[in-house]
């Protein structure tokens, strides 16, 4: 469903990515993970066509009747807008791109996906401000399930969440890819979040994917930096930026 081949990204003089590649099959949730700094949301980014790859290419196997519907997305730290209501954050993009959905059924669908993330009703007229950053992450989710998207990109979906509200995001996140058979990548630094939701993780260290393997030979595997990342060693191969 998603094949990044030799992905190589710099910004000015530091190489980000020096020929990243890895495969997600159809239905399957991948947990993209490394250090702060290592490109990890640079390939969301690059996917998305937000950002332009300097050599090697990121191939989606999309619809082709909806070639830009079929792909949600859960920024970190929501990214909602701040002077729109949550139900037209919610359908921002039904409402103003290609589809353009009216009014009401933007209500509609905000009410529904309100629903399935667990909030209610009631809050659609609110705006980003007066919800707790729990609810915005859960609305920033309602907006990348909106238009029931194939393919689904999560940015750090726990960041900044206490470990309660943690484990709701991610029990969300699994039940929704697992009910819409919906391909996912989940780019995290959280090891809790990796194996509440991900059937297989690859390791970004470098520019370049380091291990990538079943979520069941994480633990198994003598790579050392994985092993130093999932211990949260300082010592090892892997430095932090910062």
């Amino acid at each position: 469903m998603i094949d990044v081949k030799s992905a190589h990204k710099s910004f000015d003089t530091q190489a980000v990515l020096r020929g990243a590649s890895f495969t997600v099959a159809q239905g399957e949730n991948l947990a993209l993970i490394g250090v702060s700094g290592s490109g990890k949301s640079v390939i969301l980014k690059c996917a998305l066509g937000l950002l332009a790859l300097d050599r090697g290419e990121i191939i989606i196997n999309r619809s082709p009747d909806a070639p830009h519907a079929d792909i949600g997305m859960l920024f970190q730290e929501a990214a909602l807008f701040d002077s729109l209501p949550v139900w037209r954050n919610i359908c921002f993009r039904l409402i103003s791109g290609p589809q353009r959905r009216t009014e009401r059924d933007g209500r509609r669908i905000a009410r529904q996906k309100l629903d399935r993330v667990g909030l209610p009703a009631a809050i659609a007229d609110k705006y980003p401000s007066e919800l707790s950053g729990g609810m915005r992450k859960r609305v920033g989710l309602a907006r990348a399930i909106a238009s029931d998207p194939a393919i689904l990109f999560f940015d750090e979906p726990t960041t900044g969440l206490d470990p309660i509200r943690a484990g709701h995001i991610n029990r969300l996140i699994k039940s929704i890819v697992a009910e819409s058979g919906a391909t996912a990548i989940t780019v995290t630094h959280d090891m809790e979040s990796v194996h509440a939701v991900a059937d297989r993780v690859a390791l970004l260290h470098r520019g370049v994917i380091e291990w990538c393997g079943p979520i069941a030979d994480l633990a198994a595997t003598d790579n050392p930096c994985v092993a130093q990342f999932i211990g949260g060693h300082v010592d090892g191969p892997m430095v932090a930026d910062g």
